[in-house]
């Protein structure tokens, strides 16, 4: 079995929802039960590729063979075999935060870049030290300057915290730059500058509560006001949001009519996610939502 780390990108407001809830928000992002963390479900990214990958009915016979064998036959089929391509949650790693200074920070925390390393190392060596900021202090990259006010604070959203630079804040901006705008120098050095690591207790906060929260309404169409109790909160990731999570690949258990030497875990693995794609994860596709960037993690 093959394994690598993919990570997904917001470049619009992300809902991955759960229903109604109970709550003030009254449509939630979806998050891990044991520790808050927001996600996005495995199943619903693995079902986003198997739409982007599909054939269609027009398609080549062989391409249809590998999008069978890849993500599993149709429902009425489902007994035959099982899909070759396991997609794991993508978890939460860097939350872009309102900065003071700097206009906003990727910020993350120990325990999300301990979470991810876990990801990562399955298909890459030699990651940085965990960067360890005091309680209630922050960490950021080469260049302070962009975020760090006077007298050696930073402030983020309803908080502030002193911050210094930190070598191993440094290496870990580097690295997940590197993965996540290989080809463009100039968001490459905006990611370093503006990523910051604040303790576990301050993220916690900010998953909480720096998240997008929207008011929706529907509108009574022969009144043209709005429905009677058609008011609603809708929660979301912001833009620029960054994932990650683990997908494995398994050979093809298929019998193919067509393919003779295909069906690896390394051609399963680069059918399924061989490159960046653009494509529309979680829900409200309509009014904007869900546009991200999907990439394997290697650097």
């Amino acid at each position: 079995m093959k394994e690598q780390a993919y990570f997904l990108h917001a470049l619009s407001p992300l809902h991955a929802g759960v229903g109604a809830a109970a709550d003030i928000v009254d449509l939630p992002i979806a998050r891990m039960q044991a520790t808050g963390i927001p996600i996005v479900p495995g199943s619903s990214i693995k079902g986003v590729l198997r739409d982007a990958c599909s054939p269609g009915e027009n398609g080549k016979a062989e391409e249809k063979e590998k999008w069978l064998a890849a993500f599993g036959p149709v429902q009425e089929e489902a007994s035959l075999h099982a899909g070759a391509i396991v997609v794991g949650d993508a978890r939460l790693l860097t939350l872009p935060v309102r900065s003071f200074k700097g206009t906003f920070a990727w910020v993350t925390s120990p325990l999300l870049l301990r979470l991810a390393a876990r990801d990562m190392q399955v298909s890459m060596k030699d990651l940085p030290a965990i960067p360890q900021p005091d309680q209630n202090a922050a960490l950021v990259a080469d260049n302070p300057g962009i975020l760090v006010r006077a007298r050696g604070r930073i402030y983020l959203q309803d908080i502030d915290v002193p911050a210094k630079t930190d070598s191993e804040a440094t290496e870990w901006a580097g690295k997940l730059a590197d993965i996540l705008f290989p080809n463009s120098k100039d968001e490459w050095e905006h990611f370093v500058s503006h990523f910051a690591v604040v303790d576990d207790e301050i993220m916690t906060f900010l998953w909480e509560t720096a998240t997008q929260v929207d008011a929706r309404v529907r509108i009574d169409p022969g009144a043209g006001v709005v429905a009677q109790g058609a008011l609603w909160l809708e929660e979301s990731l912001p833009p620029e949001t960054v994932l990650i999570g683990l997908m494995a690949a398994d050979r093809a258990r298929r019998k193919f009519d067509r393919l003779k030497n295909w069906g690896s875990p390394d051609d399963v693995m680069a059918y399924a996610l061989g490159g960046e794609k653009i494509l529309q994860f979680g829900g409200k596709a309509t009014v904007g939502r869900g546009r991200c960037r999907i990439l394997p993690g290697r650097a």
